[in-house]
């Protein structure tokens, strides 16, 4: 049995995976963020991201990944949001914002439709074909 040997994707360092997506020296990195994170949270129930992100000097995406791993809840964290995936507006649940969401699934909806059109058109093209392409070898024939 070999070791899973990977780069760690934060610094780049060769570490063996284990439990972790990145090396432990990483995960001391990322805890110690997440725990200046929770004693400045602590101390100031009303803080945004931005001014969570600045004073701790955690980026909004770790902080958005504590979120969303529900290390930082904001249950109790009335300011406290993250950016849509998509647009970046701020959002309190899920990945997307409602806007987002809305026009993910009209899409969706919209590619389902067009592949049921182009499917409807293959279907009468190939009724037709046949009958086109022997009335044109009939021509052909004719004509020598």
């Amino acid at each position: 049995m070999g070791m899973n040997v990977a780069n760690c994707p934060r610094c780049g360092k060769i570490f063996v995976k284990g439990f972790a997506e990145v090396c432990p020296v990483c995960v001391k990195d990322i805890d110690q963020q997440y725990e200046r994170c929770l004693k400045y949270l602590r101390e100031n129930k009303g803080a945004a991201i931005q001014e969570l992100s600045e004073v701790t000097e955690v980026s909004i995406k770790q902080i958005t990944k504590f979120i969303r791993e529900g290390r930082i809840s904001l249950v109790n964290a009335p300011n406290m949001s993250y950016p849509c995936e998509v647009c970046g507006t701020l959002i309190r649940e899920n990945k997307m914002c409602d806007l987002c969401r809305n026009k993910l699934v009209k899409d969706v909806r919209n590619n389902t439709e067009d592949e049921r059109r182009k499917e409807e058109l293959k279907e009468q093209l190939k009724k037709i074909e046949p009958k086109a392409s022997y009335k044109i070898q009939e021509r052909l024939e004719k004509r020598h």
